[in-house]
């Protein structure tokens, strides 16, 4: 690593994306000594409350863009579906971390798929499917079931359809919208886990411990460290996600989703996706890890060596979703809890507002 890839205290990291991520990330960079740049199409982003500078234009705006890169020495992003041609025009003129092709492989389900593939991690099974005979071939290849899912801008499980029998197959293709999908395996998973993983511009590679994670309505509800997992699927769980940073050459910190299954041969991992990205399930460390995962991030952007992912405590990071953020003032009243709000000027029903950490003495 070279002196000019390094950022000094005072020099400015340029974030595309306003929102909760984005808050937390100026934050951590402030902490630090950095200074931030939001760059957000919304005049009304929570992270713009936080971050020395912010521009409001569209992520198609070459003129702003320009003028944004100007002002940063290194861009990062807060969410996946940055525009890719966007990633790429400023990557012509400053660094972009974790970079486009972390873009590229995350922002298309088949792609991801085949990345993993390539990788060595164990995932479940898949198929493309481009019309509704695709899908009742690929059904019948699973055995009558499976998850429908559009390539492309899925999340919080908006674009994609559950099949479990013949009966809700016919116009199941139609009902994505007809564009470009993947049909991947029905898995029987007990829970759904995932590791926050860091990677610096040398290659030195951190995780954090596996979290269980909990979902209602598709959004994420809770997180739980330790995840009540053998010590050997912890290692497996590291592994992998450190397989999956070092394959794409990444920077920055990532968020890796996995299925735990267990049956008569004990317990194993399927990686069912990854964010390039802080990650709402890492949200834990901050009140738990001497070192949070945005802190990890920006030292990883700014070509800094990272901190500890060590967990001094144990803990339960519950999201407060829509009008959830109500209870805050018998949030603070708990000892054990620590308090995290966003801002966000409007509450709607299943908008992320902000979260709790709860912390008790670290028992594994």
């Amino acid at each position: 690593m070279t002196t000019k890839e390094r950022l000094k205290p005072g020099d400015t990291i340029g974030i595309l994306g306003g929102g909760q991520l984005g808050r937390m990330l100026a934050q951590s960079a402030a902490s630090l000594g950095l200074k931030t740049h939001i760059f957000c199409p919304d005049p009304n982003s929570p992270a713009f409350d936080v971050s020395a500078s912010y521009t409001v234009a569209p992520y198609d705006d070459i003129d702003a863009l320009n003028r944004f890169a100007n002002t940063v020495s290194v861009v990062t992003y807060e969410f996946e579906n940055v525009p890719g041609p966007t990633a790429a025009h400023l990557d012509e003129r400053v660094p972009v971390r974790p970079g486009v092709r972390a873009l590229e492989v995350s922002q298309d389900r088949l792609f991801e798929k085949e990345f993993l593939s390539g990788a060595g991690v164990a995932i479940a099974g898949y198929a493309e499917v481009n019309s509704q005979e695709d899908l009742e071939n690929a059904v019948e290849g699973f055995g009558g079931a499976g998850v429908l899912k559009t390539r492309r801008f899925g999340y919080d499980g908006k674009g994609q359809l559950m099949i479990r029998d013949n009966e809700t197959v016919p116009g199941a293709y139609e009902a994505i919208g007809a564009v470009p999908a993947v049909l991947e395996e029905l898995v029987p998973f007990e829970c759904e886990v995932s590791v926050i993983v860091a990677r610096t511009l040398d290659g030195t590679v951190r995780s954090y411990d596996v979290a269980r994670n909990h979902h209602e309505n598709h959004i994420l509800k809770s997180s739980t460290v330790p995840a009540g997992v053998s010590p050997e699927t912890v290692e497996t769980a590291c592994r992998m996600a450190e397989q999956i940073v070092a394959g794409l050459e990444y920077v920055g910190v990532m968020g890796v989703e996995m299925f735990l299954v267990r049956d008569e041969t004990g317990e194993r991992l399927l990686v069912n996706e990854v964010a390039p990205r802080v990650h709402n399930s890492g949200h834990w460390t901050q009140d738990a890890c001497l070192t949070s995962q945005f802190d990890q991030h920006i030292r990883a952007v700014a070509g800094w060596s990272l901190g500890s992912s060590d967990r001094h405590s144990d803990v339960v990071m519950e999201n407060l979703i829509g009008f959830d953020v109500d209870a805050w003032s018998d949030v603070l009243n708990d000892p054990a809890a620590q308090l995290h709000l966003y801002g966000k000027a409007e509450t709607r029903e299943g908008r992320k507002m902000g979260h709790v950490n709860r912390i008790g003495p670290k028992s594994g």
